[in-house]
């Protein structure tokens, strides 16, 4: 039975792994942001659990019109609407109350479905791993710091360097990571992804100098461990490690 749960664990929980660091760490930052006045409130466990939720729904629903389109097997598309009407499901019996305190989050929902739709549109045509779609599941992922900073009571103006910190960071993991599995090799991806991580030192330390030494080792990842031999498994707890220091960070500056 417990080999049974952990399969169905797997079916529906998506297999990108990479996006639940980006999921966790500006919504946490944006929780434990704010001044003294601001912080965690009972609200960010439903707002949490609607956006895991929503994020779970929306990759099964992906994943079912790509696969109506690709598959010749019925079953195929079939397995992810379960999935996807149950973390749905979940995202709005957690998310709809929260309107009433809080009518601004459907604003923030209109916000992020254009991003929704650009990942949607390249789910279907089957090219999930192109780099624009990677990308537009970044601006949303760092916008939550936003999000949850507001909930707790904080300023938009205390949150827009932290989020800019994060969006900088984990818009550099999309061409570090395909440098490290599926561009490796290529001279073109490793170039564009060692001048991004470049220009984004000076562009952190203006947001502020202490996070330049981090950015500084975000850059000589983005150098040095392309062509190494590093497994996959190591290219991920790197990436969760790095996620966990930016986090850190962020709650220690500001």
């Amino acid at each position: 039975m417990g080999e049974k749960r952990r399969g169905s664990l797997r079916t529906w929980l998506p297999n990108q792994h990479g996006a639940w660091a980006m999921l966790a760490v500006p919504f946490a930052a944006g929780v434990f942001l704010g001044g003294p006045a601001a912080g965690p409130r009972w609200a960010h466990l439903p707002l949490f659990a609607a956006w895991l939720a929503g994020y779970v729904a929306a990759f099964h629903a992906q994943q079912w019109l790509r696969l109506r389109r690709l598959s010749r097997n019925p079953r195929a598309p079939r397995r992810h609407v379960r999935p996807a009407l149950a973390s749905a499901a979940l995202c709005a019996v957690c998310g709809v109350p929260l309107l009433f305190p809080y009518p601004w989050l459907l604003l923030v929902a209109l916000c992020a479905a254009p991003f929704v739709a650009v990942n949607t549109y390249y789910a279907r045509r089957n090219r999930e791993r192109a780099l624009l779609n990677g990308l537009a599941a970044v601006v949303p992922a760092c916008g939550m710091l936003l999000v949850t900073l507001r909930v707790g009571g904080g300023a938009l103006a205390d949150g827009w360097r932290p989020a800019l910190a994060c969006l900088l960071s984990f818009a550099g993991t999309v061409p570090y990571v395909k440098t490290m599995i599926r561009e490796r090799g290529s001279r073109t991806y490793y170039r564009a992804s060692v001048t991004y991580h470049a220009l984004a030192v000076p562009a952190a330390y203006a947001l502020s100098p202490w996070l330049a030494p981090l950015f500084a080792a975000y850059l000589a990842r983005a150098a040095l461990l392309p062509g190494t031999g590093v497994r996959v498994s190591v290219v991920g707890a790197t990436e969760v490690a790095g996620a966990a220091l930016l986090l850190a960070v962020l709650v220690l500056l500001f």
